[in-house]
């Protein structure tokens, strides 16, 4: 099992529970007690005991106009998220029988992936989705064998739906097995630039998973001693919704707006993980937000250079455009264009 505290009342998981999170309702976050290690998946995943693989790759860095993009879409449901669910429900599968059933609430791409994951561990899996959900994600989740149900209302209402249903509730945003998962985006960013850090890495933010779960494989790094520092981390949020950029830049956000985005990725307006995220880019780095029309012409740049990539992950190369950033940029592109078409 995945070692973990509660980052609310400090206390450490001892077992399995049964629910994502700590008794006191607090988030569980990881605590890495072993060096980095060159070598495969379980060097640096020793808690799964029963992995759970669907082909994922190395997903490739290639410079274009003189930026780094990892093409992290390069994955068995064509978004990073595989990342996560791996080591999530590789864990599930080691403490929860066949036929088992697990519930996820997403706008999509976790959705995806937890049910391709989870219908291959065995688990019957149930999605919990906004109405406003793309057709085209809807129809992926379904296509690996998972039930859908729509929600009306907010972001937060789909989670307590999937909270209260029958099962285990497989939060891709409170489980930390989720979160840790992302780790491994950080050995390989520092594996393909021989063992080097980057002097910055745009991230899309939403939830937060791919934020906290990046900056803790590289300080996994750093505390091993394989790099002297955590570079600068640039989260990028739209200008319809920015919990995390309001909170960190002190200014105003009205949680309750009508305001939609083409990068329907990035809903959450109410983020379980805001503090967590707030306190890693005060330490790290920076939060940027980028308009509509930004995005649009984001993503047709990357067309043109050949990266067909949804509008979500196009904010951060929008962010980029937007300011000065010297030195060696690393920019995450999260999602398959064919998710948005």
């Amino acid at each position: 099992m995945l070692r973990a505290v509660c980052s609310s009342c400090g206390n450490e998981r001892t077992k399995f529970t049964g629910k994502p999170t700590c008794d006191c309702g607090g988030i569980f976050v990881s605590k890495i007690d072993f060096r980095y290690r060159e070598g495969d998946y379980r060097s640096n995943f020793p808690y799964v005991e029963k992995e759970v693989s669907l082909g994922e790759v190395v997903t490739p860095l290639v410079e274009a106009s003189g930026i780094k993009f990892k093409l992290d879409y390069f994955q068995p449901t064509y978004s990073y998220k595989d990342r996560g669910s791996k080591a999530l429900i590789s864990s599930l599968a080691s403490v929860l029988p066949r036929g088992y059933e697990i519930n996820e609430d997403s706008s999509g791409n976790a959705g995806a992936s937890i049910s391709a994951y989870g219908i291959s561990a065995g688990f019957n899996v149930n999605i919990f989705v906004p109405e406003s959900t793309k057709p085209g994600k809807i129809s992926q989740i379904t296509a690996y064998g998972a039930s859908i149900h729509k929600v009306s209302g907010t972001r937060n209402m789909v989670a307590k739906e999937a909270e209260r249903h029958h099962g285990y509730y497989a939060s891709h945003v409170l489980n930390p097995e989720f979160r840790d998962g992302i780790r491994q985006l950080s050995y390989e960013i520092y594996r393909q630039l021989d063992h080097k850090i980057p002097d910055r890495i745009f991230v899309p933010v939403s939830a937060g998973t791919l934020l906290l779960g990046l900056i803790s494989g590289l300080e996994h790094l750093v505390e091993s001693g394989e790099a002297d520092e955590v570079p600068e981390i640039v989260g990028v949020q739209t200008e319809a919704i920015y919990p995390v950029c309001a909170a960190l830049n002190n200014f105003s956000y009205d949680k309750e707006n009508t305001m939609i985005s083409v990068a329907d990725a990035l809903v959450s307006k109410e983020p379980p993980l805001l503090s967590l995220m707030v306190q890693a880019l005060k330490k790290y780095g920076r939060c940027v937000t980028v308009g509509e029309n930004e995005i649009v012409e984001a993503r047709s740049k990357l067309a043109l250079l050949g990266m067909y990539v949804e509008y979500s992950s196009a904010t951060v190369l929008a962010a980029l455009r937007k300011g000065r950033f010297e030195g060696e940029n690393v920019l995450v592109l999260t999602g398959n264009g064919l998710k948005t078409p």
